[in-house]
């Protein structure tokens, strides 16, 4: 971490998904962890923080639980949760006096700090959004949906099934989402394949393209954890913020399953409202090839 200027590190492992005890080693090895411990109790009192970094939404909170019962602050990666029944009890937790911290990296990418940075007066009001994505419908299309978030500063209101075309196996489906502040933005998850985030601003003044460097976004997200750490002023996206993009993502779905299209407003999401997180995890370990060796 000392080439990103951090003097932070992971220090435990405790694999609770399907990679094997070969990928565990090898992350141990390559990183100088301390070791790996078979229950994520066990390095509770060894660290600062916990970083829970699972493909399966529904155990996020459980995997969290032994740092918050101990008072440490735990990160929750990308999507934070995936019902609406498990948003309620993060809201919960952290009225209680949690700290859990949470959102896409794609929200410290340095091209979004770039045009945020720019004077309203040279870039002008935004009027709408346009993002792309890949891969899959919510673990990785949420990214572009908090970037959205990061880029408007607004919550989301409402969402919308647009429609949906497929070209040789390969499938889009498009969404639009309007925010509180009347800004609609519109975003295609093109699923199947890796995919570039390309985003498309239009305000009051011009049209600005961004295309995100998805090889910075982990540094620059990490180096806002670490400000968190020390108490110094940083970037970190607030609880409620990541929370709504799930929620605005909800809405998307249950107007396509449920509504033809209609419009879907965050204050109306059903209570069973939900991405099945089992399921993509038994779908996503019988397609994932070894990531972690030489």
């Amino acid at each position: 971490m000392e080439y990103y200027c951090m003097d932070i590190k992971y220090h435990y492992l405790c694999n609770k998904g399907f990679r094997k005890a070969n990928e565990e080693d090898w992350f141990v090895k390559r990183y100088e962890l301390e070791g790996k411990v078979s229950e994520i109790s066990d390095m509770v009192d060894k660290v600062d923080i916990g970083f829970v970094q699972s493909c399966n939404w529904d155990n996020h909170i459980d995997y969290a639980m032994p740092f918050i019962e101990k008072g440490k602050p735990v990160f929750i990666d990308k999507p934070m949760v995936g019902s609406k029944k498990d948003i309620k009890r993060v809201r919960e937790l952290v009225k209680s006096g949690a700290k859990i911290i949470g959102s896409s990296c794609l929200r410290y990418a340095d091209e979004i700090r770039d045009f945020l940075a720019m004077p309203v007066e040279e870039r002008g009001e935004i009027i709408s959004l346009f993002g792309t994505s890949g891969v899959d419908e919510f673990n990785y299309s949420v990214h572009i949906v908090e970037a959205f978030s990061s880029i408007v500063q607004s919550k989301i209101v409402n969402n919308k099934f647009v429609g949906r075309c497929e070209k040789d196996g390969y499938p889009c489906e498009i969404f639009t989402c309007q925010f509180e502040n009347g800004v609609l933005g519109t975003y295609y998850t093109g699923t199947g394949m890796g995919r570039p985030f390309h985003i498309v601003i239009m305000t009051t003044k011009g049209t600005f393209h961004i295309n995100i460097d998805v090889w910075a976004i982990y540094a620059s997200f990490l180096r806002e954890v670490s400000k968190e750490l020390r108490g110094k002023p940083n970037r970190l996206a607030d609880i409620e913020s990541v929370l709504n993009c799930t929620e605005g993502m909800l809405c998307g779905k249950v107007s396509r399953d449920e509504k033809n299209g209609e419009v879907v407003w965050v204050k109306d999401l059903p209570e069973d409202a939900a991405f099945d997180g089992n399921a993509f995890e038994s779908e996503y370990a019988a397609k994932a090839k070894v990531m972690y060796k030489d």
